[in-house]
């Protein structure tokens, strides 16, 4: 990050301090399952499923009333979520959920000292 910053910070210093000033939060999918990563990094599945009530909204010139707008958007993620991909790796989500660690992707092994 450091060499990042030293080659493009005086020529974009507001693009290179959005970057480096957030770098945590950058490359928290590290802190997961390596796995994992392909599903942390895309915001696909909620802008695929959001496509399908925005499309049929338009189709019918909107929902009529809100009740039935959430009736729509209900069923029709409900019906979407059959052709989801599955999460890679699922036997790790219950690791993840316990809280183990992971750097870089691989799963730390606590130490003996450290878990006394």
């Amino acid at each position: 990050m450091k060499a990042f910053d030293a080659v493009y910070g005086a020529k974009f210093p507001k693009a290179v301090a959005k970057i480096t000033d957030d770098v945590e939060e950058l490359l928290a999918f590290y802190n997961y399952p390596a796995e994992h990563w392909i599903h942390l990094r895309t915001t696909n599945p909620i802008e695929s499923t959001f496509a399908t009530v925005r499309h049929r909204t338009k189709v019918t010139k909107g929902p009529g009333s809100r009740a039935a707008g959430l009736a729509m958007a209900f069923k029709l993620i409900e019906s979407a979520q059959a052709r989801w991909r599955a999460v890679n790796a699922p036997h790790l989500v219950a690791l993840v959920r316990a809280g183990a660690r992971f750097e870089r992707g691989v799963l730390v092994e606590r130490n003996e000292d450290t878990a006394a």
